[in-house]
């Protein structure tokens, strides 16, 4: 079989290897769709900071059971499934009390395991989720990412009826974006630079619209809310003017979810934090029950995530794929690989 490995930043190798033979508590798979993720490109550019090369990357896939260990229940070949791509040490505290999700020794793969860039996947039962028949495989890659927004409004406290800003319409802002108003949120202003991203958001259900190049955030908010505001904010970009402009704008008395992921040490002003009895609260990852909820969002229609699909390449020009992803950011949502 075919295994794509990032040998060092921006270098990807195609070597032929051994089919995996299936463990006993594992569940071999059939790898047919992988979306490229922001952090992916993170890697490409050796900017990721706990992981190291050589890797094997792809953790938002979806594929068909090829085989199942001995120990395995419930789960048949021929069965379409999608990942919870992390491993978890299942003794630490945060394990104990029910939060995988940041577990002392979390490890994810396509960053610090052997990820899905290969024909065929070897995964530990545990992780592996049953996804419908009649959803696609580009469907099934997509949960991963919309359990990410999935994860991100169940933490927030989010009441039927709130209004909600969102700061960024990538992926994860839209998807984000989706969850909440599938959630109750009763209307939706997504802010982003590019008027692509933004028309797609108004598809997707954002009730109003920001280009940050052109209006104030403030003035967007005032505009759709009033002089009340938003009642939640979600950050779903990861720089610190994107924080503190989420600081910057927020009611006094309001959650801030910071959904991006940021890198270094960014500056925000604590003093309006403080002042306004602001929260600003963290959200990594998922766990099982966004999965589970992302799955039934999309079979039910009240998520559309296949919509942000932009580009498609064989796995063969996996290279090409992440070249598209990164050169191209202003015509392109999400990149799927298909194998």
């Amino acid at each position: 079989m075919l295994e794509a490995v990032m040998v060092q930043p921006g270098q990807i190798e195609f070597n032929e290897v051994p089919k995996p033979s299936v463990e006993k508590d594992h569940v071999l798979i059939e790898v047919k769709a992988c979306g490229v993720c922001g952090s992916d490109l993170h890697v490409y550019h050796g900017k990721h900071p706990f992981t190291s090369y050589p890797v094997i990357q792809g953790h938002e896939f979806a594929g068909v059971v090829d085989a199942v260990g001995s120990e395995v229940e419930g789960i048949r070949p021929g069965r379409k499934v999608t990942v919870e791509p992390f491993l978890v040490c299942g003794r630490c505290y945060p394990c104990r009390h029910g939060r995988t999700n940041i577990c002392d020794e979390l490890k994810v793969m396509g960053f610090q395991a052997p990820g899905c860039h290969r024909n065929f996947f070897s995964a530990p039962a545990d992780n592996v989720i049953p996804i419908p028949e009649k959803l696609s495989f580009e469907a099934g890659a997509m949960v991963e990412p919309l359990a990410v927004g999935v994860h991100a409004v169940r933490r927030s406290g989010l009441k039927a009826g709130m209004k909600v800003l969102v700061l960024g319409a990538g992926p994860i802002g839209l998807l984000t974006m989706q969850a909440a108003k599938a959630s109750g949120a009763s209307e939706a202003l997504i802010v982003d630079r590019v008027d692509f991203r933004l028309e797609v958001a108004r598809k997707l259900g954002a009730d109003h619209t920001v280009n940050g190049d052109r209006e104030a955030v403030a003035e967007g908010i005032r505009r759709a809310f009033g002089a009340d505001g938003a009642d939640l904010i979600f950050e779903c970009v990861g720089l610190e003017v994107t924080v503190e402009t989420a600081v910057q704008v927020a009611r006094k008395g309001t959650r801030i979810m910071v959904v991006g992921v940021v890198g270094g040490r960014p500056r925000i002003s604590i003093g309006l934090l403080q002042d306004r009895e602001l929260e600003l609260v963290g959200t990594l990852m998922y766990m099982r029950p966004d999965f589970e909820q992302a799955i039934a969002w999309i079979a039910e229609g009240s998520v559309r995530p296949t919509e942000l699909i932009t580009a498609r390449f064989p796995f063969e020009e996996l290279p090409r794929a992440y070249r598209e992803a990164d050169e191209h950011a202003a015509r392109n949502l999400k990149v799927m690989v298909l194998f």
